[in-house]
């Protein structure tokens, strides 16, 4: 440790000694078609996190900038992106025309590459989601934002909680970043959602595939890596609140910021709240104790020199999210637990309002970061760091209201430091190393995975070369290393902890020591048939190390229905992928397709534990939850996504877009009822009509309107023995939705309006993947488990000021 801050260091030195050429980029973006100046055009360097807003006569400036090679991004809604790798060695004039478009796909990209690249360049296959696209769901969390994503799913737990699945997997083996630094917040758990201001989010970048080659052990799905909004543009100042109405579950959600950037100072100050009731459906009408409560806060400070960028990013998010227990009475009313030990049936009165009941959740994350770039003599450096706290605690009594059954305290340093040599002759490449130091601690007063100490280590290295700006072919290889360990819980026969087994005692989690190494890489090319179509082709290996909870969980918590056990002798779990896609996006056409096949041994999942009988097994008679226990076994899974839009001419400001993508998930060498993975996602099918309009009359810019179909198709491919999990009916919801910009007081976007109605048809449904499918039976109806939410409407107003 003492010689790699004795580097860093050093090196960080060189980026203030070195003297700099000062160089200058300026010049005009115009419209294409008529020549026109394009005012208030972006033009933004991502690496150096600086950017400028074209002037009255589309004119801009760029100075002090070192030599060297740059990538630039002009955009400028309703226009097709300009994209420009310049190699800046004196001050250079540029004259740039836009064309105009009706759909984007031309972009840059930080995920899943060591420095930024185009999309066309990259063979990863990576898919982005702008503010826009994020703002017209009418989603209750960030995950949910995601859903109509090909190939992307969530596991859900009600409203408040969602978990991302990318291609039939989830949990560890998706890798969630918030700028680029890996988020920890124990999300191993089916209830535990991903703990980001969904406010605070501008764009969203999402790896199919292994990332373990550039992010460490996990990832063997792929990446999802939430971004904040760009650096504001030199000697800008503004705010924005954001405000949202829902009205199946009443949620109330609002969020105030501010942002500027003064001579290279910048910052971006954010406070949200989000708080909703019992959410409602047709079948449960509202479900008891399923709203939530949230409010969050950040603050972002950034300066930005000809040596580099450095930012420091504080944010803290709080949420309580109640628990659906399912119980109901003879009449189907849910039960509700009272203070005295005893319980009734719900009341409208219960039911109506954000009342926080039992069992809940509190749930605190803190995060402190450092993202910094910098330049050196011919190379950059970046180096990434982050403090994260995660604290989540269980409620469940409501007979001792203040009992911490369950308190999980997690601590988490991340680490990234990545050196850039310089680009030759269309060569980039990079070395770096990377990992974090975890510890966990049990403070509460049951117990479900032990308390560890986790360190995760890992060096890579990765390459990427192009050729006459059509052909890329990139590569790399990284060796990790993890190592686990956990202390010993001794309980006596109060299930108090103590520090020595005697009589009447029990060892409810024993103390080990796990190494777990792994090697992955990935080589892939990019070729550019023509200037409409790229075809990419992609082999990766990926590696993941068990998590806590999958070598040692002893226990249940409330809101899973489950009991679950560990296995000590779990192994790494390996994936080979095989990527392929063609991407086509001409004037009025578009079409992606995206198949894959995915190899991997040891794949861990859990399997319902029977007795002699066949009967289920109940470790604890006084909360009889069925026991599951994590085994292990080789895996395929093989599927795809097909993406077609289509904006025939003349009418180009009117879309048919549809997609579809399936995941077919098989076990090796196993028996009918075991042949196919557990809570695998069904097939989906997306379809909308789209009319989209840059202008109407003198105030409306960047109206749409869109009517939309999502139907899910049967999943009767599942894991049915033991009684794992249950097959799941087709089900079609439709929805709509429009919106405009509203311009006052000079200001093109003062009012930003969005309407949004889903499900509209108020269709009583389960999705297969949701957690609510196994609660108990309704007495009344036979119907077992509670369903999803039904008609909902959402009314978004962002001002901008």
């Amino acid at each position: 440790m003492r010689s790699l801050k004795i580097i860093i260091l050093f090196l960080c030195g060189l980026s203030w000694q070195v003297g700099f050429a000062q160089n200058t980029i300026s010049g005009s973006v115009y419209d294409a078609k008529n020549g026109d100046p394009l005012v208030g055009a972006s033009v933004y360097i991502s690496d150096l996190k600086l950017g400028v807003s074209t002037d009255f006569d589309g004119s801009f400036s760029m100075e002090d900038l070192k030599s060297g090679t740059y990538l630039l991004e002009i955009s400028y809604i309703g226009y097709k992106n300009e994209i420009i790798r310049l190699n800046l060695a004196a001050d250079t004039s540029l004259s740039i025309k836009l064309d105009p478009a009706v759909s984007e796909l031309n972009e840059v990209v930080v995920t899943a590459v060591t420095r930024s690249t185009e999309l066309r360049h990259s063979p990863v296959i990576i898919k982005a989601l702008d503010k826009n696209s994020i703002n017209q769901q009418s989603s209750t969390n960030l995950i949910d934002a995601l859903r109509d994503v090909p190939g992307v799913d969530q596991i859900s737990s009600g409203a408040a909680i969602s978990k991302p699945i990318i291609r039939g997997l989830g949990y560890n083996r998706v890798i969630t970043l918030y700028n680029g630094i890996r988020q920890e917040g124990q999300q191993w758990g089916d209830e535990h959602g991903i703990e980001i201001d969904e406010y605070s989010i501008d764009r969203i970048e999402i790896v199919k595939g292994p990332g373990s080659l550039i992010y460490g052990s996990d990832g063997i799905a792929g990446v999802l890596n939430f971004l904040s909004p760009k650096a504001p543009h030199l000697g800008e100042v503004k705010s924005q609140l954001v405000t949202n109405y829902q009205t199946n579950n009443n949620l109330v959600g609002y969020s105030l910021s501010n942002t500027g950037n003064k001579g290279g100072v910048y910052w971006l100050g954010r406070f949200s709240n989000k708080y909703a009731g019992n959410y409602q459906n047709k079948y449960d009408g509202r479900v008891y104790n399923s709203g939530f409560k949230e409010y969050d806060g950040s603050l972002y400070l950034g300066i930005q020199r000809n040596w580099g960028h450095s930012t420091l990013d504080f944010s803290t998010f709080n949420t309580t999210l109640n628990l659906v227990e399912g119980e109901r009475d003879d009449q189907g009313a849910f039960m509700v637990p009272l203070p005295d030990g005893t319980e009734r049936a719900a009341t409208s009165e219960d039911l109506k309002g954000y009342h926080i009941g039992y069992p809940h959740q509190g749930i605190q994350h803190i995060r402190l970061a450092s993202n910094n770039y910098f330049l050196l003599n011919r190379s950059s450096l970046n180096a990434d760091f982050a403090f994260q706290q995660n604290q989540r605690k269980e409620f469940g009594d409501v007979t001792n209201p203040d009992d911490i059954a369950l308190f999980f305290d997690l601590k988490t340093f991340n680490y990234n430091l990545r050196l850039n040599l310089p680009a030759k002759n269309g060569l980039e490449t990079s070395f770096g190393v990377g990992g974090m130091f975890q510890n966990n601690e049990n403070r509460g007063l049951e117990f479900l995975i032990p308390a560890y100490n986790l360190m995760d280590a890992g060096v890579f290295v990765f390459s990427q070369k192009t050729f006459n700006d059509h052909f890329t072919i990139a590569g790399g290889l990284r060796l990790d290393n993890r190592s686990m360990h956990t202390e010993q819980l001794i309980l006596d026969s109060l299930e108090m902890p103590v520090d020595f087994p005697g009589q009447g005692t029990e060892v409810k989690f024993p103390s080990f020591k796990k190494n777990f190494g792994g090697l992955s890489g990935s080589l892939g090319l990019s070729y550019q048939i023509n200037a409409n179509s790229t075809l990419k082709l992609n082999i990766s290996r990926g590696f993941r190390a068990p998590t806590a909870a999958e070598l040692a969980s002893n226990g249940r918590h409330e809101g899973t229905f489950r009991y679950e056990i560990g296995s000590e002798n779990l192994k790494s779990e390996i994936n080979h992928q095989f990527d392929i896609a063609y991407f086509l996006n001409s004037d009025h056409f578009v079409f992606e397709v995206t198949p894959f096949t995915n190899f991997i041994s040891n794949y861990i999942y859990i399997e319902k534990l029977k007795d002699a009988s066949g009967n289920d097994v109940i470790p604890d008679p006084e909360d009889p939850a069925p026991a599951f226990q994590f085994v292990q076994g080789n895996a395929t899974l093989f599927g795809g996504e097909l993406y077609v839009d289509i904006h025939p001419h003349p009418l180009d400001w009117l879309h048919f877009e549809h997609s579809f993508s399936i995941v077919t998930a098989q076990r090796s060498n196993a028996s009918d009822s075991t042949r196919y993975l557990p809570f695998i996602p069904a097939p989906k099918y997306n379809g909308v009509i789209r009319a989209q309009l840059k202008k109407v009359g003198n105030a409306l810019t960047n109206v749409y309107v869109k009517f939309g179909i999502n139907h899910y198709f049967k999943q009767d491919r599942i894991f049915s023995a033991y009684g794992t999990e249950t097959a799941t009916p087709a089900y079609t919801l439709l929805n709509a939705g429009l919106g405009a910009d509203l311009k006052a007081f000079e200001n093109r976007d003062f009012i930003t309006i969005i309407l949004t109605g889903d499900n509209l048809g108020d269709v009583a449904y389960q999705s297969h993947l949701s957690r609510l499918k196994y609660a108990p039976e309704n007495p009344a109806t036979g119907r077992t488990g509670v369903f999803n939410m039904g008609r909902n409407l959402s009314l978004k107003l962002i001002f901008n000021f």
